[in-house]
């Protein structure tokens, strides 16, 4: 039972994301979320708190003057409370841009997204694009 709620979740984020309907992926955060932002930039680090994951999503989304995009490129794949998603995001920001494969982990708790870790294909790319932290 556990996997089915598990991919749900998983989707229904992955849905929301690609719609940028945020008002309908901060009511799938936990209010302790913690999320993995990686890499050495102006965006990087781990944030704790619905708060600020949800300032942080604020900050990108406002940096990039709504055009960040994300969407799934295949379907998720679930162990047990985790769900690994194979996504392509993009964004421009002053005259940049930038556009790469990566994964998103999600690991959950009923139907509560608990922690999330993203991974870059290309992290200097993204480094390069967000600018110095």
């Amino acid at each position: 039972m556990e996997s089915i709620t598990t991919l749900t979740v998983a989707r229904r984020y992955a849905d929301a994301v690609s719609a940028k309907d945020f008002a309908a992926v901060a009511g799938m955060f936990a209010e302790d979320i913690v999320w993995h932002q990686p890499g050495d930039n102006a965006v990087s680090g781990t944030y704790r708190g619905m708060a600020a994951v949800n300032g942080m999503l604020g900050a990108q989304m406002a940096a990039t003057q709504g055009t960040f995009e994300l969407r799934l490129t295949g379907d998720p794949m679930v162990n047990g409370a985790l769900a690994a998603m194979p996504v392509r995001f993009s964004a421009r920001r002053d005259g940049a841009e930038m556009a790469m494969d990566g994964v998103d982990l999600l690991r959950v708790e009923g139907d509560k997204i608990m922690e999330v870790w993203l991974f870059s294909a290309d992290q200097h790319a993204e480094d390069a694009f967000w600018g110095a932290g």
